[in-house]
């Protein structure tokens, strides 16, 4: 799920995402992408590849079901949709726009 909230970062974007209970897991250098998981260490979890331009903060959030299963690759069973997805969107929002 994608969705832009327009940014008045008061900081950094890593204290933000702290803030929202993400923690950092790193950056992709071809996009500029940040990638932050939530809760860091297990399965399920949230995750997200956020953009920032401007005062915009795009969020590609998507829902980690389990660990890839082969070494050096990214496939995973996500969810870029449904119930889960959408309440923790809303859950981001609404912290985010206070």
């Amino acid at each position: 799920m994608i969705f832009t909230i327009q940014s008045q970062l008061k900081g950094n974007v890593y204290n933000l995402m702290r803030n929202i209970g993400y923690y950092f897991q790193g950056k992709d250098e071809k996009s500029s992408e940040l990638s932050f998981v939530r809760p860091p260490r297990s399965y399920p979890r949230f995750h997200i590849y956020l953009r920032q331009e401007n005062d915009n903060l795009t969020f590609n959030l998507h829902l980690d079901q389990k660990k890839p299963i082969y070494e050096g690759t990214t496939a995973h069973s996500g969810e870029y949709e449904g119930e889960l997805v959408e309440k923790e969107a809303e859950r981001i929002k609404q912290i985010l726009e206070k």
